[in-house]
């Protein structure tokens, strides 16, 4: 990939630099975490999320007619890099934004590609993602919801599990199989799911950090129009895939900004903390340790570069994508090791100590990060899918 920016590329990385200066609120402290948004920020994220789509900042890849900026994926990168450098606050419709629009602009009529994206950009409408269930995780294939046609609607019965932000979202990505008989990657069909139709029942689980950002979802009777389908009927699998590869691009590229905010924030606060009379950074071992995140960072850069230049020529994310994803989730943890290791015995201790560094967002950002190498298909998954689907390797 040519790094050479052209003067409009240059001119776009200046305004966007500038509109970041004088926009980001001042109450935002960009901290340790690079999860999923908390509940307390909910409502500050979706008024920022709305300030970057009214500035131009959000979908720029997207087509004009549908939402977006019309540019190309070196502007998108060029966004991140400043988002990351300005340590601007992250989207609260992260679904949306980085799974659902892409799959509805790939796959959609015109009718839902007119309808959806645009309110995806302005956060007006939250999305969330309904593949994994109790039986059906990693092997997603195994899938039960079903979905039975009843005139010109689908009437859906079943389950779904650790759904993150259901319950706040307004619209599902809802895989249900369609036909029994079928082989089992056949059979299923994507849904476009209005969160808020009688019979959805979202129920919170919570976390060892306490929160409750992953939900169970339960689907009783709940009528579908037959316009909702996506990509047509029993071709569920295609689209779902799709999906997942953009989760993925994103997950190991648009995280990889989140993931250098938090290593500047770690760095901060190991220039705060001593230990045996100086301060972490001037220790040669810890200072190997930062450094060693700071390459890995930047590799996970370079690699989402690679995925960008397959997007530049046209085609839709591969199976490489998982590479990105696997790369982050090592990363992220290792940092989180890192900063309970920088704050020694301050680590036992949890937001409401007074005494807790920062807050407590180590904490809370070390706990959560262990469903990292789970969510978004688990690290041995990504395994087989770079063995399998990049490398040619035989399936074992």
């Amino acid at each position: 990939m040519d790094f050479t920016l052209t003067s409009d590329q240059q001119q776009f990385r200046e305004r966007v630099r500038s509109w970041l200066k004088s926009k980001i609120p001042a109450e935002w402290k960009a901290l340790g975490s690079t999860e999923v948004p908390r509940a307390e920020a909910y409502d500050f994220l979706r008024r920022w999320q709305k300030q970057l789509h009214d500035g131009g900042f959000i979908g720029v890849t997207w087509p004009k007619e549908y939402g977006g900026q019309g540019l190309t994926f070196v502007e998108e990168m060029i966004l991140h890099e400043e988002m990351a450098l300005q340590k601007a606050p992250p989207m609260l419709n992260v679904l949306g934004v980085g799974m659902a629009g892409p799959t509805i602009i790939a796959y959609g009529t015109e009718e839902q590609k007119k309808r959806y994206p645009a309110k995806i950009l302005s956060c007006e409408e939250i999305w969330c993602q309904g593949y994994s269930e109790p039986n059906a995780g990693s092997d997603l294939a195994s899938l039960q919801t079903r979905a039975v046609r009843d005139g010109d609607s689908y009437v859906i019965n079943g389950q779904k599990v650790w759904t993150s932000l259901a319950h706040m979202a307004d619209w599902m990505m809802l895989l249900a199989r369609t036909d029994p008989d079928a082989p089992r990657h056949k059979g299923i069909t994507y849904f476009l799911l209005d969160m808020h139709t009688p019979g959805v029942t979202v129920k919170p689980l919570k976390q060892i950090t306490g929160d409750a950002e992953f939900n169970e979802v339960f689907f009783d009777n709940v009528r579908v129009h037959e316009r909702q389908v996506l990509g047509g009927v029993n071709n569920g699998w295609a689209v779902g895939l799709t999906t997942l590869m953009y989760e993925r691009l994103a997950l190991g590229f648009g995280l990889q900004v989140r993931l250098r905010i938090a290593l500047e924030s770690m760095i901060d606060m190991a220039r705060r903390v001593e230990k045996h009379g100086r301060v972490v950074t001037r220790d040669p071992v810890m200072r190997q340790k930062i450094a060693q995140l700071w390459i890995d960072t930047e590799a996970l850069k370079y690699t989402g570069a690679r995925a960008i230049t397959r997007l530049l020529k046209g085609e839709l994310p591969g199976p490489e994508a998982s590479t990105g994803k696997m790369g982050w989730v090592e990363t992220h943890q290792k940092l989180q090791e890192l900063a309970m290791e920088i704050e020694g015995p301050y680590s036992q201790l949890t937001k409401g100590s007074e005494r807790a560094i920062d807050g407590g967002v180590w904490q809370y950002g070390f706990l959560r990060s262990r469903a990292n190498s789970i969510e978004g298909g688990t690290t041995e998954i990504q395994k087989n899918i770079i063995g399998e689907r990049v490398l040619g390797l035989p399936k074992g």
